[in-house]
């Protein structure tokens, strides 16, 4: 992926989690991630596998692709 489309999927999670109302540390508990990790991703020091953004879009209600838009 470029840098500009793992910018979008760090906005999209951040954006999506925030409508959703989850705190990183309830994300964090639906994801089985750590809330640490969930902050690195958002904030573009982490890039998660793709496990982990389809366990993220499982937990965000969303198809998985729609992180990349």
């Amino acid at each position: 992926m470029t840098n500009s489309t793992l910018e979008k999927v760090y906005k999209n999670i951040k954006k999506l989690r925030n409508e959703k109302g989850y705190s990183q540390m309830r994300f964090a508990e639906l994801t089985g991630l750590s809330e640490d990790y969930i902050s690195l991703i958002e904030n573009g020091k982490r890039t998660p596998s793709l496990q982990r953004l389809i366990i993220i879009a499982n937990v965000l209600e969303v198809d998985a692709y729609k992180l990349l838009m």
